[in-house]
C-alpha cells in the first residue's frame, strides 16, 4: 500500500497545487467582497443594507455545492459560461465573502466608539477614520475567525471536483478508478489536507501576533 501511495505522490501534488490555487484566489476575492459587504451593511443607506443583508442570507442559507452548480451549469442556460476553474474560484469567493462580511461587521462593531469620536475630533473624515483607525484594529480582531473560515474553505475545495476541476479530491478519484483501490489515496489526500490546514493556521497565527504588536 505504501509503495502505491508513494508512486502517485507527484500526481496528487498536482491536485494539491490546484487546491492551494483555488483557496488563495478565493480567499483574496472573498476578503474584498466581505469587507465591501460589511461596510455596506454598517454605513450604507436602506436599499444598500437590504441588498447586502439579502446576499449574506441567501449565500449562508444554501449549500456550497448548489452555488457551484448554479454558476457552472445554471448560468450556462442564459448564455453565461465559465471554465470549471473560474467557476470554482467565483463560487467559493462569493461564498467566503458572505461569511467574512459577518466576521468583519462584528469586528468593526467591536472597536470602541471612542476611537471614532477621537478620530473625528482630530479632523479626520469618515473615510480616513475607517481606513486608518477602525479597519486596522478590526482586522486584528477578525483574524482568528477568519482563520477558521479559510481552513474550512480549503476543505470545501474538494466540492469543486463535482465540476471536474483537477484539485486534490478529483486526482484521488482518478487514481481510485485506475487502481480500483480507495483507502490508500483517501489516506494520502487526507494527510495533504491536514498539512495544508496546519500551514494556513500557522501563517494566520503569525499575522495575528504581528498585528497585536503593531496595535
Amino acid at each position: 500500500m505504501l509503495e502505491l501511495m508513494w508512486e502517485n505522490v507527484p500526481f496528487l501534488l498536482k491536485g494539491a497545487y490546484y487546491t492551494l490555487y483555488i483557496t488563495i484566489v478565493s480567499m483574496f476575492f472573498g476578503l474584498i467582497i466581505g469587507l465591501i459587504v460589511a461596510i455596506a451593511r454598517l454605513k450604507g443607506n436602506r436599499p444598500v443594507r437590504w441588498l447586502a443583508r439579502s446576499y449574506v442570507s441567501i449565500i449562508r442559507g444554501t449549500p456550497v455545492l448548489v452555488q457551484i452548480a448554479v454558476i457552472y451549469y445554471g448560468l450556462d442556460d442564459y448564455g453565461i459560461s465559465f471554465g470549471s476553474l473560474t467557476a470554482a474560484c467565483l463560487a467559493l469567493s462569493i461564498n467566503t465573502g458572505a461569511y467574512l462580511s459577518e466576521t468583519f461587521r462584528g469586528a468593526i462593531l467591536a472597536v470602541p466608539q471612542g476611537q471614532t469620536e477621537a478620530a473625528y475630533a482630530t479632523g479626520m473624515s469618515p473615510g480616513q477614520t475607517m481606513w486608518r483607525i477602525i479597519l486596522p484594529q478590526a482586522v486584528r480582531i477578525a483574524i482568528p475567525p477568519m482563520g477558521n473560515t479559510f481552513v474550512g474553505m480549503l476543505k470545501e475545495t474538494s466540492l469543486v471536483s463535482f465540476i471536474g476541476v483537477s484539485e486534490l479530491m478529483r486526482q484521488a478519484q482518478l487514481l481510485q478508478a485506475q487502481y480500483l483501490r480507495y483507502m490508500p489515496f483517501l489516506l494520502e489526500i487526507g494527510l495533504m489536507y491536514w498539512i495544508m490546514s496546519i500551514g494556513f493556521s500557522a501563517i494566520l497565527e503569525r499575522v495575528e501576533k504581528r498585528l497585536a504588536r503593531a496595535y
